[in-house]
């Protein structure tokens, strides 16, 4: 490149990174606090509407099962039709859901909320994920992604103590749960709205570029995309499945998930067992792991992009996710070391996602990575289901969580284990 067109580069890229960036950071934010909410929402709900901890766990994950069935077609409206106006399309429907959560009166009420909540919003990342590729070079993606996902830890952490708050209040006589869930679908609401306004289907029409700006980022992925050797046709699933690589890194992810989704759903009521502690203080205790995972999280992307490597920054994580969780059992009641314990826990799985999702396509052709991927989110995400249904499941069989969490720890350690035995091209 000229001097010239190094500074039109430069020029472009900041400008579309401190556009997009920010705005889809707390898009996410608003999605994942809503798995927030229903964790916290449980400490009041699950005793008003007399829940036990299976039929919560089942509600919670059910989520999961709608989130699902809409991955590919949202991936692939994006792409074809208008990412902008599918993704505004998602928000406001799943605010309108959201908000109808704090209505509910039975638990049949509950499931059928949730996966309706989890359909609206299952075509959302998928969506963004192909966005990023509307608008960033190949070069460039990795790190666009990896601040859109850090959106999670931040979600959990800003979210838990919002809710303390709310499930303190009871406005009109009613319950703070309700509150809490009936709010939550504003946001949502209003940033389906702004998503309109704000973001632009392609470079080619963004007024907020320079014309030769918008050329050269055309241009850019424009000669990125012919330079792609993808092989005409797609790949089937049982193509796909016929690859072990695929098989493996599919078992790792929906075992990661099943721990994660597990954990997330249940801490606070974990935490809720400790002696002497209010409703706002379990909030403020179960955000402190999340906390702790946001520098861990940039800190371990960071490390894995210096080295090259992926797999073992991602199976370590699984592990020592697997380490913490079974630690939390052995701390008993001691508030210090149950936090210690869930923080090393919640850091290995935040260290896990962003390693994890550039092994793909190191591991597989471009056609087979290409055919794999909606695949692999559509299976590993019912380990959100799993995860916190079993929990419950066990809990109201035992009499205690240690079970529920032994599931955890297995799973978590299962994927690392997985990864650890793939042979890397």
């Amino acid at each position: 490149m000229t001097p010239v067109l190094d500074g039109l580069a430069a020029g472009a890229r900041r400008k579309i990174s401190r556009r997009l960036i920010p705005f889809l950071f707390l898009l996410y934010i608003t999605a994942y606090i809503d798995r927030v909410n229903v964790s916290f929402a449980g400490l009041e709900m699950t005793r008003e509407l007399h829940f036990s901890n299976e039929v919560f766990g089942f509600g919670a994950g059910i989520f999961f099962f709608g989130y699902s069935l809409l991955e590919i077609p949202g991936a692939m409206l994006a792409q074809t039709w208008s990412a902008r106006k599918w993704i505004a399309g998602i928000m406001i429907s799943w605010g309108m859901l959201a908000a109808l959560t704090g209505l509910i009166r039975s638990a049949a009420e509950f499931n059928i909320i949730r996966f309706l909540v989890g359909l609206a919003e299952g075509g959302f990342f998928p969506a963004v994920v192909v966005y990023l590729t509307h608008w960033f070079r190949q070069e460039d993606r990795g790190k666009a992604v990896a601040m859109f996902m850090a959106a999670i830890p931040v979600a959990n952490a800003v979210g838990a103590p919002i809710a303390g708050f709310l499930l303190g209040i009871h406005w009109l006589g009613v319950s703070g749960w309700r509150w809490l869930l009936i709010l939550e679908g504003i946001p949502a609401f209003l940033g389906g709205v702004v998503t309109l306004f704000y973001l632009t289907d392609w470079p080619k029409d963004a007024l907020w570029l320079a014309p030769r700006e918008r050329e050269w980022i055309s241009g850019e992925l424009d000669r990125e995309l012919c330079e792609k050797k993808i092989a005409r046709g797609h790949m089937s699933i049982s193509e796909a499945l016929r690859q072990p690589v695929v098989l493996a890194l599919t078992l790792s992810y929906f075992c990661i998930n099943t721990s994660s989704y597990g954990l997330n759903i249940w801490l606070p009521k974990m935490v809720q067992k400790l002696p002497g502690l209010t409703t706002m203080q379990v909030s403020l205790v179960s955000a402190i792991p999340f906390l702790c995972a946001i520098p861990a999280m940039l800190i371990c992307g960071w490390h894995s992009d210096k080295t090259g490597d992926r797999k073992w920054h991602a199976a370590t994580a699984a592990i020592a996710a697997g380490v913490g969780l079974a630690l939390s059992q052995w701390a008993a009641e001691n508030l210090l070391l149950v936090v210690i314990s869930f923080s090393i826990a919640s850091i290995g799985i935040m260290s896990y996602y962003p390693t994890f999702w550039a092994l793909p396509t190191r591991l597989l052709s471009d056609r087979s990575a290409a055919a794999s991927f909606g695949f692999m989110n559509l299976t590993a995400n019912i380990g959100g289901f799993v995860g916190p249904y079993m929990v419950g499941f066990l809990t109201d069989r035992t009499g205690t969580y240690m079970a529920g969490v032994l599931l955890l720890v297995s799973t978590a350690v299962l994927s690392g284990v997985v990864l650890m035995v793939l042979r890397e091209r």
